[in-house]
């Protein structure tokens, strides 16, 4: 037992020396947070509500150095943030969600209640879990958000969650509850809204209106087309772009733009930019029978 326990301090001592000099505390008009260095050029990353409305803020890293920094872009619907330090060491490596396994070993770095370079350690809890949050009226699911049982305190958002290599699997942004912390994952997802940030400053969205569950397929239709589910849709909003295409309540949706979807997060991965007010193709099982429908999707507006 006690060589298990000394492998594992190794791993957690080794990953904290490895990641703490790349995490920063932030401060800002409102408050403040964490943020993880992530580019040669000084990009830090972290939470959009660490943000808030502020521009420009102030960085101090592990070793007492400190930097201005000014906000490139936020994005509440996914709650991240993307900010430009003045000067900043070098960035930590980035690794990918997508490959974490339920029982894994994490380690989050951040500034709980101000202390710079706090470390927790824990387990991957659960994957997948859905994070509802909304600005204005605008509403969205953050998708495929981890659950750690890594003690996270106020300060930790924005922080780094590693895997046992170092590498930056997540940002840490909401503590749930006693014994429960949540991360935004680094996946493709998250990492093309990140480089959209740094060009852009905000997300473009694009919006179809429409309110599903995931369900699984019936048996034969699932043998046919090797899914196993898809989602039903439960809600059409009045006059929106799926309302106008002529998709019902009831309808179940088996792919977007021709790409199988499972799930909500599905369709969501779908709605960049790039397919406002272009015809995306929806084929959806109608009383036992496919049927194609083509919504136009407009663009999301918040406020």
């Amino acid at each position: 037992m006690s060589e298990e326990m000394d492998a594992y301090s190794r791993t957690v001592s080794e990953v904290a020396r490895t990641l703490t000099p790349h995490v920063a505390s932030v401060a800002l008009r409102r408050g403040g947070g964490s943020a993880v260095v992530f580019t040669d050029e000084g990009h830090l990353l972290t939470n959009a509500h660490v943000v808030g409305g502020s521009t420009k803020g102030e960085a101090t890293y592990a070793d007492g150095e400190e930097s201005r920094f000014a906000v490139v872009g936020a994005d509440p619907l996914s709650d991240l943030a993307v900010l430009r330090a003045e000067s900043a060491p070098d960035p930590a490596d980035l690794g990918n969600a997508d490959d974490l396994v339920v029982g894994q070993l994490v380690v989050a770095v951040g500034s709980p209640l101000g202390l710079s370079g706090s470390v927790t350690a824990g387990v991957v809890s659960a994957l997948g879990r859905s994070l509802p949050v909304r600005q204005g009226q605008a509403a969205r699911v953050i998708e495929d958000v981890i659950q750690t049982d890594a003690a996270l305190n106020p300060g930790n958002s924005g922080g780094a969650l590693a895997d046992s290599h170092g590498r930056v699997v997540g940002i840490n942004t909401a503590v749930a509850g006693f014994g429960l912390g949540l991360a935004v994952p680094i996946n493709a997802t998250t990492r093309r809204i990140i480089d959209t940030l740094m060009v852009e400053g905000r997300v473009r969205r694009a919006y179809l209106g429409v309110v599903g569950v995931p369900t699984p397929l019936p048996d034969d239709v699932a043998a046919r087309h090797g899914q196993k589910a898809g989602l039903r849709v439960i809600e059409v909003v009045g006059g929106g772009p799926a309302d106008r295409a002529g998709l019902r309540k009831g309808d179940l949706v088996l792919t977007v733009a021709r790409e199988q979807v499972q799930d909500a997060q599905g369709i969501q991965r779908k709605l960049f930019a790039e397919v406002i007010g272009t015809d995306l193709a929806i084929t959806v099982l109608r009383n036992g029978a496919m049927v194609d429908v083509y919504a136009r999707p407009t663009e999301l507006t918040i406020g």
